[in-house]
């Protein structure tokens, strides 16, 4: 069902098979789809909406470089890629990967699931200054979408040595 807005008017726009629209004037009952529930995935077909939107997003920076302070496809920080990625499905997280980490709750590295972030600490005796979000778990193999210095916008895994030494925390948002 599709509901297109007018001046003070909504309507209900239907498409039969014989490809006729048909516009009536919509009931009260009628309402707006918010941005984070679809009601047209069950839970069964989309377990982790809106993780999955999120990540989505997120993938969709894949090889962008790296600009501090950026949060466009001309260059992005960690922080950034967050920060635009959760926005574009209205979840507003603070822009610093310190502020993420304050708000944040934390959980049990155990316990990740896709779309919960990770903080790192990548300079020694600095507060977490490192953000990145989970994309897939299979079993102790933590995946993470963020933006790199060197590389820009990658996925790595918690296991690579860097990544795990300068580990903090895990956190949920969702």
């Amino acid at each position: 069902m599709l509901l297109l807005l007018g001046s003070c008017v909504v309507k209900k726009k239907t498409t039969y098979s014989n490809k006729t629209t048909v516009s009536v004037p919509a009931s009260k009952t009628d309402s707006i789809p918010s941005k984070h529930k679809s009601p047209d995935f069950s839970p069964k077909i989309k377990e982790n909406y809106p993780a999955e939107d999120i990540i989505a997003t997120a993938m969709g920076f894949s090889g962008v470089r790296y600009k501090y302070g950026g949060t466009t496809r001309k260059g992005m920080d960690c922080s950034g890629l967050l920060y635009v990625s959760f926005g574009e499905h209205n979840i507003d997280l603070p822009r610093v990967s310190s502020e993420m980490a304050n708000e944040a709750k934390r959980i049990n590295l155990k316990s990740v699931d896709k779309g919960d972030l990770l903080f790192f600490k990548t300079k020694k005796g600095k507060p977490i200054n490192h953000v990145g979000l989970v994309v897939a778990v299979d079993g102790p193999d933590i995946k993470f979408i963020h933006a790199t210095t060197s590389r820009g916008v990658i996925v790595s895994s918690l296991k690579e040595g860097f990544w795990n030494y300068s580990f903090v925390k895990a956190a949920r948002v969702l």
